[in-house]
């Protein structure tokens, strides 16, 4: 008798895909694998984060919910859904349209931002800075999501703008990210975590270039790049910054912001812990003599 193997996988039975250039079985397999991975660390970090040093849990809450978004993403493409049909600028071999799967956009739309705020945190820039890195983060991801739905040659309009954003955000998380965190003594892990960063930041616009913007590869092949990076980007960097900050002094960080129930506290004057101060009572006002005869 015939062994009988069945199929954990009928996740594109269940949902069946469109266009000419679709998901294929293998690559949702390897999709699954990467929801797995960010499952695990979600689940790994979230249970971290009940006994953190000194019971500072900032940056545990940031990459939680940034490996939270990211296992949902993955399991949104994985399942085969979340996606636009879209007509190729350039046809890959013979197909006309290809696979835009949105999910991932919304993935880095929170995630890139989490990554720049972690970093603006330990380098002590200001919030006006890490504002500006995160709108630029958004315009270029956005930037690339429009590219991907325009259908004529003018994506590559929005491609430009986009890695132009990106260069802004590398300069400015490599240059003044880097003279800040000097003066806090930790210029040498600021350099080993965005480095890290920038390295694999690098390499999203050729694997879009290659992708939703050129059409060069397939969907499967799409995902086999971007989930790579991903997995090296996020719960890579997670857990980078999670054994890193053991080391790192919270109040020179000027992280009290988060003290009350959560770190020791600070030397330093709290406004917002002061009694509050009775008004002066209103002194009388002399009337004049003059005003006094006259009546």
């Amino acid at each position: 008798m015939p062994a009988v193997i069945f199929v954990r996988n009928d996740a594109l039975d269940v949902n069946p895909q469109s266009g000419d250039a679709r998901l294929s079985d293998a690559g949702s397999d390897w999709l699954w694998a990467v929801t797995a991975i960010y499952i695990v660390s979600f689940l790994a970090y979230f249970a971290l984060s009940f006994k953190p040093r000194n019971n500072e849990r900032i940056f545990h809450y940031l990459f939680t919910i940034a490996l939270f978004v990211g296992a949902i993403a993955y399991f949104s493409i994985a399942s085969g859904i979340a996606y636009s049909v879209i007509p190729t600028q350039r046809n890959l071999g013979r197909a006309l349209s290809y696979q835009i799967y949105f999910a991932k956009y919304i993935n880095w739309v929170v995630a890139f931002p989490i990554i720049i705020l972690a970093l603006g945190l330990m380098s002590g820039v200001s919030w006006a800075t890490i504002l500006f890195n995160i709108f630029l983060a958004w315009i270029w991801i956005i930037s690339y999501l429009c590219s991907a739905y325009t259908t004529t040659s003018y994506k590559w309009g929005f491609f430009g703008f986009g890695t132009f954003a990106y260069l802004m955000l590398a300069f400015q998380t490599l240059h003044p990210g880097r003279t800040s965190a000097a003066r806090l003594g930790l210029s040498r892990d600021y350099l080993m975590l965005a480095g890290w960063v920038n390295l694999l930041w690098m390499l999203y616009p050729i694997a879009y270039g290659i992708s939703d913007g050129g059409n060069v590869v397939g969907v499967t092949g799409s995902f086999i790049f971007f989930g790579i990076l991903d997995v090296l980007l996020i719960p890579g960097l997670a857990f980078a910054f999670m054994f890193l900050s053991k080391r790192w002094d919270y109040g020179a960080l000027n992280l009290h912001f988060t003290q009350y129930g959560r770190v020791n506290a600070g030397n330093g004057v709290f406004p917002e812990k002061r009694a509050p101060v009775a008004p002066a009572a209103e002194q009388p006002v002399p009337v004049p003599a003059t005003a006094t005869a006259a009546v």
